[in-house]
């Protein structure tokens, strides 16, 4: 297919297009890690009563890792059709599917009530909730980075920008409930209500999102696309090599933030501090994250997303190791610094060029299948870390944050070497239909500056 280029769109359809995908990217991971925190503070009383402690909380972050399991399903399975019928459309789905999901898990009945059939029934709407939240970073990413005339690093990070954005609105709105009702109401009905309160945002998110149109390069390649029977074969056959390097670049930054958002949660509570005080460094370092993200992603643009992730993916490798003691001194600042060095600084560096990284690896007929298989397969570092330093910390009796220490440093280790073998992708062409995965190369034969 001869190498077509596709005029820059209007600057209108990119601020709508990263609104979109921002907005979209705070309200599904608003419900998702809503889910997050609630499995690390609440669920354990609520679905697992019948479990001693330590073991509920094994069984509580068992059913949040479900929900990163499904990832890779909903990018396989949105991922197809938004390749062959549009992002957009898939992108309505998956936020729709997101939004009932968690506005059902509101209404879900105790393990009190209606005993094993409640967290049954909650595993299956984290698997919903999985399959949306797989569908739409995939959509969302595109959305904004085949808008994007210029800067892609920084437009495409805005949809990674609305995860701690959606982890600030839900920590807010449990910690809120939980101050205004106390501690037996909260428990007893309270955790419901941010829960219940998906089904607005829902309305929103659907509103802003109806408002963007398709891509430019998607409508430019929409003929190909639709004889596009199979886009996961497309990336299984001939982008094998960048599929498993891709999950290798993402794993540690995933593995990373599982620690930080949801296993030192129940850690922290374990050691002494009070639920609040937890929650309140939480959200501290998540709504500092936004900017960070941004800004090392506006980065990557300029020096490249390779040294951006490999200095996030060392220092992360080193910090692994004095994070547990720094919850352990006991010290609700040492423990604010903890969480605001580790997701605010660190981990931003690995996570937020992913969003263009992904985006670049693969061409126009198969980028939203190849980009979401990608990030969720890595992605599933975040959902199973938890369960695994849970796992790991009951077996020990409580004393293995060392074991823990070496587990994040491997993933960090991965992750450089992985990057390493990755040739610079911010040279990329995404306007080229046929070969968006083909960097243009210099006089030196190292990527030129976007322009795309």
């Amino acid at each position: 297919m001869p190498n077509l280029s596709v005029a820059p769109p209007h600057r209108i359809q990119l601020r709508r297009a990263v609104t979109s995908s921002f907005v979209g990217s705070v309200i599904e991971y608003y419900d998702f890690l809503l889910y997050a925190t609630a499995s690390a503070v609440i669920f354990s009383k609520v679905f697992f009563s019948s479990l001693d402690p330590l073991t509920a909380t094994v069984a509580s972050f068992g059913t949040f890792a479900t929900g990163y399991l499904a990832r890779p399903l909903g990018g396989v399975i949105f991922g197809h059709f938004g390749d062959r019928l549009g992002r957009k459309r898939m992108l309505v789905l998956t936020m729709t599917l997101m939004g009932v999901a968690s506005f059902l898990i509101g209404l879900l009945p105790t393990y009190a009530q209606i005993g094993s059939l409640a967290p049954i029934v909650l595993v299956v709407l984290r698997v919903l909730q999985g399959l949306a939240v797989g569908g739409e970073w995939g959509g969302a990413v595109l959305m904004s980075a085949e808008h994007a005339t210029s800067r892609r690093g920084l437009w495409a990070s805005f949809t990674n920008a609305g995860a701690p954005f959606g982890m600030v609105l839900s920590t807010a709105a449990l910690t809120g409930t939980g101050a205004l009702l106390g501690e037996q109401a909260f428990l007893s009905w309270g955790w419901r209500v941010p829960f219940l309160l998906s089904i607005v945002l829902l309305v929103v998110g659907l509103f802003v999102r109806l408002r963007v149109e398709e891509t430019p390069v998607f409508e430019a390649a929409k003929t190909e696309a639709s004889r596009q029977k199979a886009p996961l074969l497309d990336v299984l056959h001939n982008h094998p090599k960048t599929l498993l390097l891709g999950v290798g670049v993402g794993l540690s930054a995933f593995v990373a933030q599982g620690t930080l958002t949801t296993y030192l949660i129940a850690y922290g509570v374990r050691a002494g501090f009070p639920r609040q005080d937890v929650l309140n460094g939480l959200t501290l370092s998540s709504a500092l994250a936004v900017l960070s993200i941004v800004g090392w992603s506006a980065l990557s643009d300029r020096v490249g997303r390779r040294p951006v992730v490999l200095t996030g993916a060392v220092l992360m490798a080193v910090f692994g190791f004095v994070l547990f003691p720094m919850v352990d001194s006991g010290s609700t600042a040492v423990l604010t610094i903890a969480l605001v060095l580790g997701q605010s600084v660190l981990h931003p560096l690995m996570y937020g060029p992913l969003a263009a990284l992904y985006t670049e690896l693969f061409t126009t007929r198969s980028r939203y299948t190849g980009a979401s298989l990608g990030y969720q397969i890595a992605g599933l570092g975040a959902g199973l870390a938890p369960l695994l330093f849970a796992q790991v910390d009951a077996s020990s009796g409580g004393g293995a944050t060392t074991t823990i220490s070496v587990i994040i440093a491997a993933a960090c280790l991965l992750t450089v070497v992985c990057v390493l073998a990755l040739r610079e992708t911010s040279g990329h062409d995404l306007t080229s239909v046929a070969s968006a995965a083909t960097p243009q190369t210099g006089a030196a034969g190292t990527a030129k500056p976007s322009t795309t």
